[in-house]
C-alpha cells in the first residue's frame, strides 16, 4: 500500500510540474521579451518548441520506460528538466534559451505516459480508472498553482528567478522517485527475450496497428479540443459578450474546475461501468456542451455553461492511462504510453491554429459548433475501433 501511494505521487507530482511549466512560462514571456529584446514571433517560438521537446523527449523516454524501467527513466527525466530549467535563469538571449526550453521540454515529455504506465503497474485493474484520474488531474492543480503563484511572485524575482523556483519542485519529486522499485509487470518483461523494437510492436500486425491509429486518433481529438477551446474562448467572451479581461479570467477558473471535477467522476464511472462505456458517455455530452456553449446568448449563463464544457471536453483526461494500459502488454506499454499520447497531443497542439482560421471565414457560434462535432468523429472512432478493454493484461 506504502508502495502505491509513493508511485502515486510520483506520477501526480511530474504531471503537475508540467502544467505548471507551461502557464508559468505564458506569465513570464513579457517580461522575458522585454530583457531579452525579443520578438513577437521568438516569444511564440519559446512556447512552440517547448511543446516540440515534449513530443520528442515522450518518444524518447517511452522507448526507454520499456528497456530500462518507469520509475528509473521517470527520475532521469526529472534530472533533465531541472538541471535545463535552472540554466535558463542564466540565458543572455533567445538562441541560449530556445535550446534550454527545448532541452527541458524533452525532459518533461514522458510525465503524463510513463507516470500513467508506472502508476497503473502497482494498482490493481479494479482501481485504474480511479488511480489515472487523479494523475490526469494533476496536470490541471499544477495550472491552477501557476495561475495564482506566479503573477504573485514575479514582480519579486522576476523571470529568472521564476525559472529557479520552477526548478526546484523537480528537485523534491526526484527523492520521491529514486528509491521506487520497478513495478513487478515490468520485472517480468525483463525474463523475456525481447524479439523486436517496441515502436515497430506499436504496429506488428492489423489488430495492434488498428489499437494504435485509434489511440492516436482520440488522443489527437481530445487535445485539439482541449487547446482550441482553451486558448480561444476568453477572446470569444471579451469580443461577443464585452466581458472584461478579469471576468473572462473568472470564466476560466470555473472551467478549469469543471475539468477537474469531470475528470474525477470519469475515474469512478470507469471503475463501475467500463472505461469504453464511459468515453462513449462523455464524448456524447462533450459535442452537446460545446454545441450549446455557442448558443448561449447571456454572460449569466456562461460560468455554468463554462463548467459543463470543461468537465466533459477535458473530463476523459484521465481515462487514457487506464485505456493504453488494458489494451498493450507490459512489454511495449511504456512506449505506447507516451509515443501515442504525446504524438497526438502534438497533432493536437494546431486546434488553436485550425480554429483560427475557421474563425477567419465564419462567426465564433459557428466555429464552436464545428469545433464541437469532431466529438462525432471521437464517438465513431471509440465505438468502432476500440476493443473493450481486457481487464486481466499484465
Amino acid at each position: 500500500m506504502q508502495l502505491q501511494r509513493r508511485a502515486l505521487i510520483a506520477a501526480m507530482s511530474g504531471y503537475a510540474i508540467d502544467g505548471f511549466d507551461i502557464i508559468m512560462l505564458s506569465f513570464m514571456l513579457p517580461q522575458i521579451m522585454q530583457t531579452l529584446h525579443l520578438t513577437s514571433g521568438q516569444a511564440g517560438a519559446l512556447m512552440t518548441w517547448t511543446l516540440i521537446g515534449g513530443a520528442i523527449g515522450g518518444i524518447l523516454f517511452g522507448i526507454a520506460g520499456d528497456y530500462i524501467g518507469r520509475a528509473c527513466t521517470l527520475s532521469l527525466a526529472i534530472i533533465i528538466f531541472s538541471f535545463f530549467t535552472f540554466l535558463c535563469a542564466f540565458s543572455q538571449g533567445f538562441s541560449d534559451l530556445l535550446i534550454w526550453r527545448v532541452c527541458a521540454g524533452i525532459g518533461l515529455g514522458c510525465e503524463f505516459g510513463i507516470g500513467m504506465a508506472l502508476v497503473t503497474e502497482y494498482y490493481p485493474p479494479a482501481l485504474r480508472g480511479r488511480v489515472t484520474s487523479w494523475v490526469g488531474m494533476s496536470w490541471q492543480f499544477g495550472v491552477l498553482a501557476a495561475a495564482l503563484l506566479t503573477p504573485f511572485l514575479l514582480p519579486y524575482v522576476g523571470w529568472r528567478g521564476m525559472f529557479v523556483i520552477g526548478g526546484t519542485p523537480a528537485i523534491m519529486v526526484w527523492f520521491v522517485r529514486h528509491s521506487l522499485p520497478e513495478p513487478e509487470a515490468f520485472k517480468k518483461t525483463q525474463l523475456l527475450k525481447r524479439k523486436s523494437f517496441p515502436l515497430w510492436d506499436l504496429f506488428r500486425n492489423k489488430n495492434m496497428c488498428r489499437k494504435s491509429f485509434a489511440i492516436l486518433s482520440l488522443s489527437t481529438i481530445q487535445n485539439f479540443g482541449y487547446y482550441g477551446l482553451m486558448v480561444w474562448l476568453p477572446s470569444y467572451l471579451v469580443t461577443h459578450f464585452h466581458l472584461s479581461l478579469s471576468l473572462s479570467g473568472v470564466w476560466t477558473a470555473f472551467s478549469v474546475c469543471g475539468m477537474i471535477s469531470g475528470v474525477f467522476i470519469f475515474g469512478q464511472l470507469a471503475d463501475r461501468i467500463g472505461l469504453k462505456k464511459s468515453f462513449l458517455i462523455y464524448q456524447c455530452f462533450a459535442m452537446l456542451a460545446v454545441g450549446f456553449y455557442a448558443l448561449m446568448t447571456s454572460a449569466q449563463t456562461l460560468l455554468l455553461a463554462g463548467f459543463v464544457a470543461g468537465f466533459f471536453v477535458n473530463g476523459m483526461m484521465g481515462g487514457y492511462g487506464a485505456l493504453i494500459t488494458s489494451l498493450y502488454p507490459a512489454t511495449i506499454r511504456s512506449t505506447a504510453q507516451n509515443v501515442l499520447w504525446s504524438v497526438g497531443r502534438a497533432l493536437g497542439g494546431f486546434g488553436p491554429a485550425v480554429f483560427g482560421l475557421i474563425l477567419a471565414r465564419t462567426s465564433y457560434k459557428e466555429a464552436l459548433i464545428i469545433l464541437s462535432s469532431i466529438y462525432i468523429m471521437d464517438f465513431c472512432i471509440t465505438l468502432f475501433l476500440v476493443p473493450y478493454p481486457n481487464s486481466d493484461t499484465l
